[in-house]
C-alpha cells in the first residue's frame, strides 16, 4: 500500500500537512469537518502538495519532517511540485 504526505491550503491561507493511504479522500473528508480540529474551522481547504511514500512509518517521519520547516520553506515545495491531478487511489 502506497501512503502519501500532503499540505492543505486552509481558507485562511494557513498550510496543514498530513498523512494518508487517499489523497483525494482524505481532502473530502477534510472539507466535510470531519478530518482535524485544525481544519474544521478553516474551510474550505484545497491540496496544494503531496509525496508518495513505500510504507506508513516513511510517510509519517517525512509529515513530521516537513512540519518542522518554515513557511518560506513549505511554500518552496509547493512551488517546485505542481499537482497534475494524477490517480492518487493506484
Amino acid at each position: 500500500m502506497k501512503y502519501f504526505v500532503y499540505m492543505l491550503r486552509c481558507r485562511d491561507d494557513t498550510l496543514y500537512t498530513g498523512y494518508t493511504n487517499d489523497v483525494k479522500r482524505r481532502e473530502n473528508v477534510h472539507n466535510t469537518g470531519k478530518g482535524a480540529k485544525y481544519t474544521k474551522s478553516r474551510l474550505p481547504v484545497k491540496l496544494v502538495y503531496f509525496e508518495e511514500h513505500e510504507s506508513k512509518s516513511l510517510a509519517m517521519k517525512r509529515e513530521c519532517e516537513i512540519k518542522k520547516l518554515t513557511r518560506p520553506q513549505k511554500e518552496a515545495l509547493i512551488a517546485e511540485r505542481s499537482i497534475h491531478e494524477p490517480d492518487l487511489h493506484e
